[in-house]
């Protein structure tokens, strides 16, 4: 895509300890959401890992964006460092 801006989408966290908060997260190259989202905890050397759910939402029904607008993750695990 060279230097264009890929867009960004709401990442929904629906579980775990993170659960109900929102990030903003990147769209691959490719345009699609990303399957998984490595999220730093506050406290140092850890890090959560959550995966893509099953739930899309989109702004509008515009045929020209079929991006989503969000994109549900679920929680996985705790890595640490």
């Amino acid at each position: 895509m060279g230097t264009t801006s890929m867009g960004t989408y709401t990442a929904k966290l629906t579980d775990g300890p993170l659960e109900g908060k929102t990030i903003t997260a990147e769209f691959l190259e490719s345009g699609d959401p990303r399957p998984r989202i490595e999220i730093k905890a506050e406290s140092g050397g850890k890090r959560y890992l959550y995966t893509r759910g099953g739930g899309v939402e989109f702004a509008s029904d515009d045929a020209l964006d079929s991006r989503p607008s969000a994109v549900e993750y679920r929680y996985l695990e705790a890595v640490f460092d």
